[in-house]
């Protein structure tokens, strides 16, 4: 897996904020979120591209468990600003940071896999820490139950 570390500027995300474990999420709010965000796509007047972003946020806390422990999951889109976010939304600023980042190839329910690789394996063996989140970028590649499902993934780095 080819990991490449990055410097990202500050960027703006607007959409639904969730907060549930990765098993609450994955067990249909995460489909269900999608659809509505897509479906309500045209409301995001200085939406930056169709790109949908999936950040994750979680809490400052040693004993913080990602597979077992509640977080903020915000799905939602890039936008160039943060005027008029619509109705049952947030609007969320990032600052610059560095990242690393990769492509899951494959099923979307096996990239615990290499989310498991980045925070086990590579932040191992490069000394690197991981700040309180990281994102996905759901584009044109993205498709959740075929083999050839790419998905970019970005965690921020202290």
């Amino acid at each position: 897996m080819e990991m490449k570390v990055i410097t990202l500027p500050a960027f703006c995300v607007e959409g639904y904020s969730i907060e549930a474990t990765i098993k609450e999420f994955e067990s249909g709010l995460a489909k269900s979120h999608y659809h509505k965000l897509v479906e309500r796509k045209d409301e995001f007047q200085h939406r930056k591209n169709d790109n949908v972003m999936l950040m994750q946020i979680y809490p400052v806390n040693e004993d913080f468990n990602a597979k077992t422990d509640k977080f903020t999951h915000l799905i939602g889109y890039e936008v160039i600003s943060s005027e008029n976010v619509p109705s049952e939304m947030i609007s969320h600023e990032v600052p610059d940071s560095q990242y690393v980042t990769c492509t899951h190839r494959g099923v979307e329910s096996e990239i615990g896999d290499t989310y498991d690789y980045i925070y086990g394996q590579w932040f191992g063996e490069t000394g690197h820490e991981p700040k309180d989140y990281d994102f996905e970028i759901w584009d044109e590649r993205y498709q959740p139950e075929s083999p050839n499902n790419e998905i970019d993934i970005y965690v921020a780095l202290q």
